[in-house]
């Protein structure tokens, strides 16, 4: 077991809380109070959707490379296991881009699509 690889896996964990929890409270609630966000499909409310969602999955991809970083501090990182990992991390891609575009993003299908395979990959390894 490597200790610097828990201490990195952890502040990927925190600073993917601090990212979404800050991000949302300093930076997207002030963005979202202006005026002239493009409005696609009409109004803004696309845009609105589409920069939050965005915003958070970034957040949801550290989680995964946390993930990735414990297997690598438990010397048990294999196909199936970075698999796992990346089929859960890309079924929550989906279904926040999914809830946070209600549908209208083209992405969540693909994300949907690439978790499936890379479980798919985990279970037949």
């Amino acid at each position: 077991m490597d200790i610097a690889l828990y201490i990195a896996a952890f502040l990927a964990v925190a600073v993917g809380f601090a990212h979404s929890i800050l991000g949302e409270r300093y930076i997207l609630s002030r963005l979202f109070r202006r005026d002239d966000l493009p409005k696609l499909f009409g109004s803004s409310e696309f845009t609105t959707r589409t920069l939050r969602f965005a915003w958070h999955i970034t957040t949801i991809a550290w989680w995964g490379f946390s993930g990735l970083l414990i297997q690598l501090a438990q010397g048990a990182i294999s196909t199936r296991g970075v698999a796992w990992v990346v089929a859960i991390t890309f079924f929550a891609t989906a279904i926040v881009t999914f809830a946070g575009s209600r549908a209208k993003h083209l992405a969540w299908p693909v994300f949907l699509v690439i978790g499936g395979v890379a479980f798919y990959a985990a279970v037949t390894n």
